[in-house]
């Protein structure tokens, strides 16, 4: 067997676990920390011209001010529809309707729901430390396959720090994320 074959493909692990970084970035954006993101109604399903469009494909969204958000709906006729989906998606925002604008006042967090928050984002990061082990795991078996093909031991050892390194080096990235985000729910 060739030494190409015995390789291990460390690009495609990398990719992989820089994956699971882009979808705990993607959840922590999501979570509420008393400050106005646009992210914020990204998940926001409108019931409108007959089927769920996400609230950001019918009207603009802004923020103006650090707490506050505002949504300026281009069809009249979908304001009440936005307005609905808002108050029901769980945000816990009211939203105040001026004609085609919808505003959100982002209220300030209390101490428990920030404890909550802190919670949810450990959850995340968690799930996000799984996923890293999963493709760590599958780095794992395509080496165990190589050296049944015939991988020198030596050569076993060094691709098998790599992979534990490049693991190790996401692993502590997500503690470092869920730090700042802890950080920055807890900040009043």
């Amino acid at each position: 067997m060739s030494d190409e074959e015995l390789e291990i493909d460390l690009d495609d692990l990398e990719r992989r676990m820089e994956g699971a970084m882009t979808a705990l970035k993607h959840e922590f954006a999501s979570l509420r920390t008393g400050r106005a993101s646009a992210t914020m109604v990204e998940p926001i399903q409108v019931n409108a011209y007959g089927a769920m469009t996400p609230l950001n494909q019918i009207g603009t969204v802004n923020v103006p001010e650090p707490r506050m958000l505002t949504i300026n709906i281009w069809d009249k006729s979908l304001v009440g529809a936005a307005e609905k989906a808002i108050r029901e998606s769980g945000l816990g925002i009211n939203p105040v309707v001026d004609g085609t604008i919808i505003r959100l006042p982002i209220p300030e967090l209390n101490e428990e729901r920030r404890r909550e928050l802190s919670r949810v984002a450990a959850q995340y990061a968690e799930q996000a430390r799984v996923a890293i082990r999963n493709v760590r795991r599958d780095g794992m078996e395509q080496l165990k396959k190589a050296k049944a093909a015939g991988m020198s031991e030596d050569d076993h050892k060094i691709w098998h720090d790599e992979v534990q390194e490049l693991t190790d080096r996401y692993i502590a990235s997500v503690d470092k994320a869920l730090e700042q985000k802890q950080a920055e729910i807890m900040q009043v």
